[in-house]
């Protein structure tokens, strides 16, 4: 579906279409005239379906016209679990904004760095993505105030409620006013969900977007049978002979993150992980890198690969496969996005044999098992 038949205005369209969207994701069509409508929503699907979108232009046109923000009594509230998704969010609102003809100030603050700088920067903001932490520390130093919030959205809710932000939300809805429009998206409904669902959402719209619609059929699924002594040297025989340039390599844990990357750079391999340990500008710039194609290899973890959004990445590598299917379908989901084919693949050990059988029967698609064993990968 077109962008022009959802409501929004010629401003906002002439911005779309300059920067290349044409037609409306699924998540687009169903929520951006709900939202305009001043509606709450409950919005269930995938990370790489739209969904930032499809709340980030309806707030915008609902705001434009009615913002006179020049103190520290912000408009809208967006919360996130972690720092790179509060960037990324951001990143979308700016680039959005930046095209209107009225100045509303977009603005993302979260732990790991100073909170002075944050403190300054405040003042007269329309737009605030915010961790829960931080943004209830700049509260407490009243840089910020949330009595007239017009518009609370909640984005990755499932995975804020799975770290523990609970209370802190609760404490955050407290601050609140009682009359404003609510927004939750989640990639799942679960118990927690359900638990904010119930405590903030009034006679909301629910929109599920089923995953076949996130475009899993686009991505080529192979799994290498491999022992876990020869991953390393199946990964860079992989990435060598495949001549990938952007590839996003998946692994359990921080420790494991950085021996790959200790392995690939000692083999010719640029690459750099992304986690919890490293400072937020050592995270920033590893993504900037990935993002512009200077860097060919990011090493991750689940939790940090939330902030990493990329239209056309060609390539996702399980070094390790995740707990759950739905984790591995998040995974995977970096692929094969806007229409364009990804390759997914996974290394698969003895012992995963089982789990990933799980796997495939929960995400309904068997994967083609190439025996890695019978590659050659001296020298690698």
């Amino acid at each position: 579906m077109s962008f022009t038949s959802l409501g929004l205005s010629k401003s906002l369209l002439n911005i779309l279409e300059e920067q290349g969207f044409s037609q409306a994701y699924p998540i687009q069509e169903q929520a951006i005239p709900v939202i305009l409508k001043k509606k709450d929503v409950l919005g269930i699907a995938k990370t790489g379906s739209g969904k930032t979108a499809s709340y980030v232009l309806p707030i915008l046109e609902n705001i434009r016209g009615k913002v006179h923000n020049n103190g520290r009594e912000i408009n809208v509230l967006v919360l996130v679990p972690t720092r790179e998704l509060a960037a990324q969010v951001h990143q979308v609102f700016d680039d959005f904004a930046s095209g209107l003809d009225e100045d509303i100030k977009t603005k993302a603050v979260f732990g790991g760095v100073s909170i002075n700088p944050q403190m300054k920067s405040l003042h007269g903001v329309n737009v605030l993505v915010a961790t829960p932490g931080r943004l209830l520390e700049l509260v407490e130093k009243k840089a910020v105030s949330l009595s007239k919030v017009t518009t609370l959205v909640l984005d990755e809710a499932d995975k804020m409620l799975n770290l523990g932000f609970r209370e802190e939300m609760n404490d955050i809805f407290d601050l609140l006013p009682v009359k404003r429009q609510n927004l939750l998206f989640s990639a799942t409904l679960n118990k927690g969900v359900d638990y904010v669902n119930k405590i903030i959402l009034h006679d909301a719209t629910v929109i599920k977007i089923e995953e076949e619609n996130v475009g899993i059929e686009l991505i080529n699924q192979i799994g290498y049978s491999i022992s876990e002594e020869k991953k390393g040297p199946l990964l860079r025989y992989l990435i060598k002979e495949q001549k990938m340039n952007q590839v996003l390599v998946f692994v359990s844990s921080i420790h494991k993150a950085d021996n790959v990357v200790d392995k690939l750079k000692k083999n010719g391999i640029q690459a750099l992980s992304i986690h919890g340990k490293k400072s937020m500008g050592a995270r920033t710039e590893a993504l900037r890198m990935f993002k512009t194609g200077k860097l060919t290899v990011l090493v991750a973890t689940d939790l940090l690969a939330r902030g990493i959004d990329i239209e056309f990445l060609p390539y996702v590598i399980n070094y390790e496969l995740p707990r759950s299917p739905k984790d591995y379908i998040h995974r995977i989901g970096r692929t094969g996005r806007a229409e364009a084919s990804g390759d997914a693949i996974s290394l698969v050990t003895p012992e995963d044999k089982q789990h990933f059988r799980v796997i495939q029967k929960k995400m309904k698609r068997w994967v083609t098992m190439i025996d890695g064993e019978i590659i050659d990968l001296k020298g690698y």
